[in-house]
């Protein structure tokens, strides 16, 4: 049976941006992160498929300074916001682990198991 846990609500994304989230019984801080791209919401494990480090360089920032990839902080490897593929660094091809979300009544649910 899938459970929903309460995120954020839509308007605390703004277009492009990111944000991390803490879990219960996840060990990384933030173990998730959320970001707004073109009116949609993608989430991902924080953790490089490389090096399986943490993506964010400060709380919350897990895009390179355009805000058109995430950009991982170690290596500085890009991945495509709409599908986790690295494009280009030490990990190009492999992709981010997507975390399954539902937009419900302009709130962000991560979905589990």
């Amino acid at each position: 049976m899938n459970h929903k846990i309460f995120l954020c609500e839509t308007f605390e994304l703004q277009e492009k941006e990111s944000k991390g989230f803490n879990l219960p019984n996840y060990r990384r801080e933030p173990a998730i992160f959320v970001v707004r791209n073109d009116n949609q919401f993608y989430a991902y494990e924080n953790s490089c498929p490389h090096t399986n480090a943490p993506l964010n360089w400060q709380p919350d920032q897990f895009m390179d300074m355009d805000s058109d990839y995430i950009q991982c902080s170690v290596h500085g490897a890009l991945f495509q916001i709409q599908d986790g593929l690295c494009i280009r660094g030490p990990c190009v091809q492999q992709s981010l682990t997507e975390v399954k979300l539902i937009i419900e009544n302009s709130n962000v649910y991560l979905i589990t198991k």
